[in-house]
């Protein structure tokens, strides 16, 4: 009896502990599961449906009902967008849904704006931009552009102009991120041949810090000086298209003539911060040890002398460019695309020549070409997704009546002068940009000032391009875009050094817009006038 009742003792006192036990884990566990589900996430997912049903019921606007749903389906998207509660992607397909949902349009009328001529711009530029990396002609190009600028005897500024220009050439012809992802490595290898630690004498450090921040802004100013540098030009120009389908469209070229001045001056202010900020006049000697022109040499002979592949990788893109050049070019030169009856666009080309890279053979092994599907998973659906987005929500603006109510909102603003304006909706823009995605604040911005412009009777192209190029002044926080993120990550430069960077450039590249866009950009974009409305006059 002692022993079963011991043995009972024992077993009841293995058990004991048990209940309360289970009892603490389950409440830990319900603590933790609430904790979970309330978090600043979750709220931010709640954000947006919130203000949509919040504006459905409580907001009445001098329209149709579609105005105000769509009023409502863009404080949803945007609210996403900002706080990046849902992934940005998924965010950019909710038209697809929404639009719908609420009436504002068909399933395929926004399905339509997922696929236009502009979206086969990004897709080709894109897959022949891969083919620049994967065959690495992006680091010849820039051995062979640096050994030019390098100097004998090693002059900084001038070998920092060779490592900036380089950059911002190869950001015209492919997107300012994909540019700064292939620069940047190219940059630090040239500068792991400096010492580092605490040895490292302040010429030499500031010299690092001054070819980081070269590269990565370098990046974002050459992407403003073609459609396919950046998804903020291509956002422009499908919404220009979207909104006015009967008026000229933006070629490539006619967007080359504007943006090419604007970035060379740009660039010009912005070599001349990096050397007041960072090339010190000692510099030269003590850069001198560690880079010479036969170190870099070396480099470019490692890579051996260029192969096949590489040739036809860079004459294809030759080809493009020259189609891109040629399209349209004026009036009385019309350009190849008249040999089609205007029925093919910039897409039409960028599409075809990379066609051509699935179909010419590289030489290296038998039966493989320049490229293969697997070598174009990197893709950036995100980017194409988002331009997609972009256009839907123009096209939802104008049909749903909102624009037409914004229109009737902002009369306020018809005698308000274009000269203070342009510069404002800059300053307004490039501000915004700090705090979201550059493709976001145009797609925010851009249907506004259409409407201001139709309000102050100025082409609308006029405040359309101040804020679409605002938007890309994103220089003083890492989070602005991802090219700041890629300079940051290296370790060479901390936020002071872009804020005091930055600011100078940010001011430098308003000053710039605010003098260009009055003088050539009204000269260039007052070509786009066919059978456009005339009351969108080129007034001051």
């Amino acid at each position: 009896m002692n022993s079963e009742h011991n043995t009972n003792g024992v077993s009841d006192d293995l058990k004991a502990p048990l209940l309360p036990v289970q009892a603490t884990t389950m409440e830990t566990s319900n603590g933790a599961s609430l904790m979970s589900i309330f978090t600043p996430k979750s709220f931010f997912i709640l954000l947006g449906p919130l203000l949509c049903t919040l504006i459905c019921l409580f907001v009445k606007l001098d329209g149709p009902v579609t105005s105000r749903n769509m009023l409502a389906v863009l404080a949803w998207m945007f609210a996403w967008w900002i706080t990046e509660a849902v992934p940005m992607p998924i965010t950019s397909m909710s038209p697809l849904f929404l639009f719908p949902l609420f009436g504002i349009a068909s399933a395929d009328d926004v399905a339509h704006s997922y696929m236009d001529d502009v979206i086969s711009l990004v897709l080709g530029s894109f897959i022949l931009a891969l083919a620049v990396e994967h065959y690495n002609i992006h680091r010849r190009l820039a051995l062979n552009i640096t050994l030019i600028f390098c100097g004998d005897p090693l002059n900084p500024p001038l070998l920092l102009l060779g490592i900036c220009a380089t950059t911002a050439f190869v950001s015209m012809w492919m997107h300012n991120v994909a540019a700064a992802l292939m620069m940047m490595p190219v940059a630090t290898g040239i500068l792991q041949r400096l010492p580092s630690g605490p040895t490292r004498s302040p010429h030499v450090d500031k010299f690092c810090r001054a070819v980081v921040l070269g590269v990565l802004y370098s990046a974002a100013v050459g992407g403003m000086s073609t459609l396919t540098g950046t998804g903020v030009n291509l956002i422009l120009v499908g919404m220009w298209k979207s909104y006015f389908p009967e008026a000229d469209p933006i070629s490539f070229n006619t967007w080359f003539f504007f943006g090419f001045p604007l970035a060379l001056l740009v660039f010009f202010a912005l070599w001349a911060i990096l050397c007041c900020l960072y090339c010190s006049r000692g510099a030269g000697p003590a850069l001198s040890a560690y880079l010479d022109k036969s170190s870099l040499r070396r480099e470019l002979q490692m890579l051996g002398p260029m192969a096949f592949a590489e040739k036809m990788v860079l004459a294809v893109f030759s080809m493009l460019i020259v189609l891109w050049m040629t399209r349209s070019i004026t009036d009385d030169v019309p350009g190849w695309g008249a040999l089609f009856n205007g029925r093919v666009g910039d897409g039409t080309a960028s599409v075809m020549m990379a066609t051509l890279l699935f179909i010419i053979p590289n030489k290296k092994q038998k039966g493989e070409k320049l490229m293969d599907w697997n070598k174009c998973k990197k893709l950036p659906w995100n980017i194409v997704l988002l331009l997609g987005a972009g256009f839907a929500i123009a096209a939802g603006v104008r049909s749903s009546g909102l624009a037409d109510v914004l229109s009737k909102a902002l009369t306020f603003l018809e005698h308000a002068p274009y000269l203070v304006i342009a510069p404002a909706v800059c300053l307004i823009s490039s501000t915004v940009t700090e705090f979201t995605s550059n493709n976001s604040t145009t797609t925010l911005l851009v249907p506004l000032l259409i409407q201001v412009a139709q309000t102050m009777h100025v082409h609308p192209l006029l405040l359309m391009v101040p804020g679409a190029i605002g938007a890309q002044f994103s220089y003083l926080l890492p989070t602005g875009t991802p090219s700041n993120v890629v300079g940051f990550t290296t370790g060479h430069i901390e936020i002071k050094d872009m804020i005091k960077t930055g600011v100078p450039l940010k001011i430098a590249g308003i000053a710039a817009l605010s003098l260009l866009m009055p003088s050539l950009g009204k000269q260039i974009f007052s070509l786009i006038r066919r059978n456009f409305d005339s009351s969108y006059m080129f007034n001051d």
